[in-house]
């Protein structure tokens, strides 16, 4: 057996409750008793009951002393943030446990230092909020990144704006096809200016352009679609209806453009970028050069034939070089005019580089351009080399100057790139970083596009790389990830359906619920139509609540949903449209099984029928019992009658059988009256003769009583009516040596009939005194009070009590239950009628060999 613990405090300061309500009220640390609430099987703990808050914890969780709420009801985070299983796990290993938690949820925004222990039943906790106390570097800096993940998104939000606005301000053709019809979803106006005013923004192109039905556009677009291959055209001729006038010859011009796959954050291309340069004016220059070529060659031809003549005549020779000399001078002032054409295309293309490289350098997103096979930089943006402050990166291999890459997956990719030429494109990639301060591994994610440069040879010389930096958005996207699998959790583990319902009627979210409804996992039927679900019968249940739910009206509605034949059910639901930017995108469904409540109600229905047509019976039997009421009421009014009648007929007989009696006793001689026998006899005789008297006046005071309560109330001073009964009393009292107590200063009057009044309390109280225990002094108490509408007398003795089964006859008439002393059996009688027929009540408790106590209430009328 372990030995005692030794005592916390002094000796001469004993445990108290008052000291621990001190020591709870005063401390600035809060304190929760919490107790497990268990689930049906009574073994797994799934909530916490409060118990007990001290002032401090109150004023920290803004919470009463004891809330009826349970602590996941207030606190439906606390479980996904861990608190609630270090709760669950401290109540069941027993020993002391401790938890550091930054909670931001429900309501409160605290660091929290939690200490945790069971004992008996119930798990004690302590606890501080650090709000108030200097933070740790860890608290900053967790506050610190929530701060920077909200600018990082606002700087992303930024760079999008500054990159939408660059490529509408590029002096190249741009634009950004989406989905598989390649819909315009962005245009800038050179691309714009192809087709004039015609719009083509939110058109395919095969409606937007239909002029290009027989070109190999639409084509080239589906490959890149499908296969994710970028697609180069180095002046590819394309014809438009440029001036949009309908013309069936379109006019013949020439584009240099890179068609590159678009993929979203799950890899998935939906849409298509577009690149595009006018080069028409180079290639009609080269091609006019060409003709040239031909031309002067058909003309050395010539000469050559001419000298052949020269031979034969000078004159034709002369004739010849003259001539020679005019086409030589044509033909070098037409070379030199088309020496002079191409020389401005040259500069035009060369302009065009200069003010792409411009355009990168000002781009928002991280570009740099890595030539040869050592990938060496050969142009790097502020913006690429922000990633990287403080190291030099133009002039060195990659891998030289990012060594922490060589061993890196994004180092394979661009060796891959530039061996193969195709285009590597990843979204979301971890590339471990070398912080400039410490040189520290930091973990940091980036979109990346490397694409294969190309020399005029169609060589690869070098990767094309565009970059950015996302990693707030994929931490954010990892929060909400992992926010996204806690509401599933959280929607599995109720009772109730919940799913979401896109415009097009197809699910798109479905809890754990449905797999019991409809024997499928919710995974598997999400994409699937409701019609398809539900089945056709219930589906056209709902059919007009969906519609009304996709035009944007919130619905609340029940219904009777036969969903197979061998389950049906009634259903509340609950429809929520979901509306972004004034459109209706879908609508949340919430379904609760309403069946139990709706076939009790049935039930009741059917009870209240059955109900109904009892009440038809009942009323049929009323009026047979008013009938009989009515006789028996005759009835009691002949018996009143013939008792009143025999009473008073008979008191004149009696009287005269007690003269008769007194005249005989006086008749007889002495010696004979003094006898033994003559004079037990006349006593007897004169004793019946008492008796009957006695007899026929409770029966005259019992038929009186059916007309008592028809007497008019008065306010009787109860203190003296009481004291009067007292002195009527007091022969008794005095010769049983008895003690009566009188309490009636709380009901100094009653408003009742004096004679009634004055009846209860004489038989009572007599009652008390005269049933007394042998050698026991008689101790009896009146206690009258008033409570709003009642009047309360009470009679309390210390005399023979009574059994329960006595009790039960106590009030009957006639019936004595002591006969040691005198009386007839017909007071207490007369005392229940008489409190009856005001509207009151009187009961007893009593034991045997204890005594008795009778209370009797009288209504309080004003």
């Amino acid at each position: 057996m372990p030995a005692p613990a030794d005592p916390i405090l002094p000796a001469d300061l004993p445990y108290s409750q008052e000291l621990l309500q001190v020591v709870l009220n005063t401390s600035q640390t809060g304190f929760m008793l919490l107790r497990p609430v268990y689930a049906a099987a009574g073994t797994t703990i799934i909530d916490l009951a409060w118990e007990y808050l001290n002032p401090a914890a109150q004023q920290m969780l803004r919470l009463p002393q004891r809330p009826t709420e349970s602590f996941l009801t207030l606190f439906p985070t606390a479980e996904a943030a861990g608190v609630f299983g270090f709760y669950r796990d401290a109540f069941l290993s027993g020993r002391v446990e401790r938890r550091q938690n930054n909670y931001q949820h429900d309501g409160l925004d605290g660091y929290y230092l939690l200490v945790a222990q069971r004992q008996g039943e119930v798990l004690v906790v302590n606890f501080d909020d650090t709000n108030d106390q200097t933070r740790t570097d860890m608290v900053q800096e967790l506050r610190a990144s929530q701060v920077r993940e909200l600018e990082a998104r606002a700087e992303a939000e930024l760079q999008r704006q500054h990159l939408e606005l660059l490529l509408h301000d590029a002096p190249a053709m741009i634009c950004v096809f989406d989905g598989p019809q390649h819909v315009f979803q962005f245009v800038n106006p050179p691309y714009q200016a192809l087709v004039g005013d015609r719009p083509i923004v939110g058109k395919p192109i095969a409606e937007a352009m239909p002029e290009l039905v027989g070109q190999p556009i639409f084509g080239l677009l589906d490959n890149v679609y499908r296969t994710g291959e970028t697609f180069r055209a180095s002046e590819m001729l394309v014809q438009l209806d440029h001036d949009n006038e309908g013309r069936r010859e379109l006019e013949k011009r020439y584009y240099n453009f890179i068609y590159q796959a678009r993929h979203n954050q799950k890899g998935t291309i939906n849409g298509i970028f577009v690149f595009a340069y006018d080069v028409t004016p180079q290639v009609l220059a080269r091609q006019e050069i060409q003709a040239l070529n031909e031309e002067l060659a058909a003309i050395n031809e010539e000469l050559r034939a001419s000298n052949d003549e020269f031979l034969t005549t000078n004159t034709a020779l002369v004739h010849s070089e003259q001539q020679l000399s005019a086409l030589n001078q044509e033909l070098e002032s037409r070379v030199a005019a088309r020496t002079h054409d191409a020389q401005n295309a040259r500069a035009e293309a060369e302009h065009q580089q200069a003010r792409l490289k411009r355009l990168f350098m000002a781009a928002p997103a991280a570009i740099c351009i890595l030539a040869g096979p050592r990938l060496v930089y050969e142009l790097v943006n502020p913006n690429y080399q922000a990633l990287f402050p403080g190291r030099a990166l133009l002039g060195r291999p990659i891998a030289e100057a990012l060594p922490e890459i060589a061993d890196h997956a994004v180092y394979q990719t661009f060796r891959r790139v530039f061996e193969t030429g195709i285009t590597h494109e990843e979204p979301g990639l971890l590339i471990p970083i070398a912080r400039p301060a410490d040189g520290v591994l930091e973990d940091r994610y980036f979109n990346y596009i490397q694409q294969a440069r190309f020399d005029e040879q169609g060589g690869i010389d070098g990767v094309l790389v565009f970059a950015f930096e996302v990693t707030p958005q994929v931490l954010a996207r990892q929060a909400t990830e992992a926010g996204a699998q806690r509401l599933q959790l959280l929607t599995d583990a109720l009772p109730v359906l919940i799913s979401y319902i896109d415009r097009n009627e197809q699910y798109q979210f479905l809890n754990q619920a449905y797999q019991s409804w409809f024997g499928r996992a919710p995974a598997g039927m999400v994409g699937l139509p409701v019609r398809q679900v539900l089945g056709e019968v219930a589906y056209a249940a709902v059919r007009g609540y969906v519609a009304r739910a996709l035009a944007g009206e919130r619905l609340e509605f029940e219904a009777h949903m036969p969903y197979r034949e061998d389950f049906v059910r009634h259903i509340h639901t609950d429809y929520i449209p979901d509306v972004q930017q004034g459109e209706v995108q879908g609508f949340y469904a919430l379904v609760t099984d309403i069946t139990e409540q709706v076939e009790a109600r049935q039930q009741v229905q059917e009870l209240n029928e059955e109900l109904a047509a009892i009440n038809e019976e009942m009323l049929v039997a009323n009026e047979d019992l008013r009938d009989t009421n009515d006789r028996l009421s005759r009835t009691n009014v002949d018996l009143d009658t013939f008792v009143y009648t025999a009473s008073h007929d008979l008191k004149a007989p009696i009287a005269n059988i007690e003269g008769l009696l007194l005249a005989l006793g006086e008749q007889l001689p002495a010696a004979v009256r003094h006898t033994p026998d003559v004079t037990q006899l006349l006593a007897l005789m004169h004793g019946a003769v008492f008796r009957f008297q006695s007899t026929l006046g409770h029966l005259t005071d019992v038929s009186k009583l059916q007309h008592a309560h028809a007497e008019p109330a008065e306010a009787v001073d109860l203190a003296a009516l009481a004291g009067a009964v007292r002195l009527d009393l007091l022969p008794a009292l005095t010769a049983a040596g008895g003690h009566l107590v009188l309490d009636v200063a709380a009901c100094a009057t009653v408003r009742f009939s004096p004679k009634n009044l004055r009846s209860i309390l004489y038989n009572l109280l007599s009652n008390a005194i005269k049933y007394q225990v042998p050698g026991r002094t008689p101790h009896v108490l009146l206690r009258a009070t008033r409570t709003p509408g009642q009047v309360r007398l009470e009679v309390h003795d210390n005399g023979l009590g009574l059994t329960e089964n006595e009790q039960t006859k106590l009030f009957v008439m006639f019936r004595r239950l002591h006969t040691h002393v005198e009386g007839t059996g017909v007071g207490l009688y007369m005392v229940k009628r008489i409190v009856e027929n005001a509207g009151g009540t009187i009961q007893v408790q009593s034991a045997a060999g204890v005594g008795s106590t009778f209370t009797v209430v009288l209504p309080d009328r004003p």
